[in-house]
């Protein structure tokens, strides 16, 4: 019973002993991560700035009485890592917002133009080739004010009858069937020449555009970089560009 008793109590010792191991192993495993941790997070900033008084304030975060100035945040060492600059009020984060969605509509035209002036001289590449581009313009519009007028021209000879005929109703009401036909006449008579008004317009711009483009043409020719001549005319703006959002 004796013996029992002194194995039971060596048993006990040595797992006492064991576990004091394990327990030691633990410890050194802990340390050395807790270590390595911190050299891969790095030591924490250390604020530093001077209040409104004159004061000197350093904390291991961002100083709440130097919210309206700049607040330098410093190495272990003392150096300089980067420097916070003031909080914004709302009226001076929407100011700011509104300037960087101007820099980027600003951008924005700027890459179009570029695309622009590219897309011309890609199409153009001489003059020979841009007058020819503005006759195939032209043309179609030409023919349609040409068989506009040719209608006008259908149209009076038409109305020719029509308005002898009236001439025996001088005073008196017109038949029926003569006055719907002198109305149509009419009616048709202002649609084309309205028509010919839009066609004529038509041209105008076509020209003006083409005007204009020749214009810039010659001085891309000449070794204008693309972009570098502003928007061109006529042109519809970007659409616009959202300022990114805060994180």
């Amino acid at each position: 019973m004796r013996g029992l008793t002194a194995v039971t109590i060596d048993s006990a010792r040595t797992g006492a002993r064991i576990g004091a191991r394990r327990g030691a192993v633990l410890l050194a495993l802990c340390a050395c991560a807790g270590a390595a941790w911190g050299q891969a997070a790095g030591p924490a900033p250390i604020y530093t700035c001077t209040d409104a008084s004159g004061r000197k304030l350093t904390s291991d975060r961002p100083i709440l009485e130097c919210n309206s100035r700049d607040q330098r945040m410093l190495n272990a060492d003392g150096s300089v890592k980067s420097v916070r600059p003031p909080t914004m009020t709302a009226d001076e984060r929407a100011a700011a917002e509104e300037r960087e969605r101007e820099a980027l509509a600003e951008r924005a035209r700027q890459q179009e133009a570029v695309r622009r002036d590219r897309n011309l001289l890609a199409r153009f590449p001489n003059e020979a080739a841009h007058r020819k581009a503005r006759e195939l313009a032209l043309d179609d519009v030409r023919k349609s004010l040409r068989l506009s007028e040719a209608r006008l021209i259908a149209l009076a000879n038409e109305r020719k009858p029509l308005t002898n005929e009236a001439e025996f109703y001088v005073g008196k009401q017109l038949p029926l069937k003569l006055k719907l036909g002198l109305d149509a006449n009419d009616a048709s008579v202002d649609a084309q020449k309205s028509l010919v008004q839009n066609q004529q317009i038509e041209i105008l711009r076509i020209d003006k555009l083409y005007d204009s483009e020749l214009e810039r043409l010659k001085k891309l020719w000449g070794g204008a970089q693309p972009g570098s001549l502003g928007v061109i005319p006529g042109t519809p703006p970007p659409a616009a560009v959202p300022a990114p959002r805060k994180k």
